[in-house]
């Protein structure tokens, strides 16, 4: 046994390990200590800290980079839209060149206004209950009961989307009379736009126009849009989506198609004084 311990002692004396320098290496690793560790074990019932409180400590310290990660990389989807809205924003302010006394066609403001009010939600419906109580026939009573339907529901559907999405213009502008009346206050989408988009389907696939005409409509519709933009009142996406729900609008219109029977019984309900005078000049020889 003597020689044995002598010998143990001969080959941990060579062992290089055991030297001053290299005493840590051959030590376990210390978990990181909990910071209320020295409170707990200055107690008299303080009990172990448990193995699982370093572990949670070290996930909730890695999840703070990963969120800063996150805001510092955005997704493509983001870094693409983003980049389409700013160039959005600077084409319109680029062609909004009648927003305001200072801008470069400002002696043209007043003639752009006057090309959108020809768009505007008043003016159309005014006229479509004067032009229907002038109507003296059923297919043109039809055809103008089905067009103000559809102007009411432009000025409900473009109020609506406004009321929820609220995005301002690119220039500071307030809104005109007429525009609190339709309820068209915010920019997204455009009221003007979808309305003559709308209008524009609807006399192209119910009246017979010739050919000059019916271009002389369709670039109205794009001149109503394109002076909104040029006041400085909408973006240039603005216009396009109410291009598109000017659209749509008119293929949901066409869905529901009110019958001449249909648009009669409405008629009759709204002025029944007439329709009685109506019935009675039929029956005349």
């Amino acid at each position: 046994m003597p020689a044995s311990q002598s010998r143990a002692r001969a080959r941990d004396r060579n062992n290089v390990l055991n030297r001053a320098e290299f005493l840590s290496l051959n030590q376990p690793p210390k978990g990181p200590e909990p910071r209320s560790s020295g409170r707990k074990a200055s107690g008299p019932s303080a009990q172990p800290s448990c193995p699982g409180d370093g572990a949670r400590e070290r996930r909730q310290s890695q999840q703070l980079p990963e969120e800063d990660c996150m805001q510092l990389n955005p997704s493509f989807k983001g870094i693409a839209f983003n980049s389409l809205l700013a160039i959005d924003i600077c084409m319109s302010k680029r062609l909004g060149v009648c927003a305001g006394r200072a801008a470069s066609w400002a002696s043209a403001r007043s003639m752009v206004k006057l090309i959108g009010i020809t768009g505007h939600g008043i003016p159309w419906i005014g006229g479509t209950i004067l032009c229907l109580v002038k109507s003296s026939t059923l297919a043109g009573q039809e055809v103008l009961m089905n067009l103000l339907l559809a102007l009411l529901l432009d000025i409900m559907t473009v109020a609506g989307v406004q009321k929820l999405i609220k995005r301002r213009g690119p220039f500071e502008t307030s809104p005109s009379l007429l525009d609190y009346l339709t309820m068209d206050i915010y920019a997204f989408p455009a009221g003007h736009a979808s309305r003559a988009a709308m209008v524009s389907k609807f006399f192209l696939s119910h009246l017979v126009l010739a050919v000059p005409l019916r271009v002389l409509l369709v670039l109205w519709a794009l001149c109503v849009g394109l002076s909104r933009v040029m006041i400085g009142r909408h973006h240039i996406t603005d216009v396009l989506s109410g291009f598109v729900i000017g659209y749509f609008q008119f293929r949901l219109v066409e869905l529901v198609w009110m019958s001449s029977n249909t648009c009669q019984m409405l008629i009759s309900a709204c002025s029944p004084g007439d329709s009685t005078t109506g019935k009675v000049e039929n029956h005349e020889p």
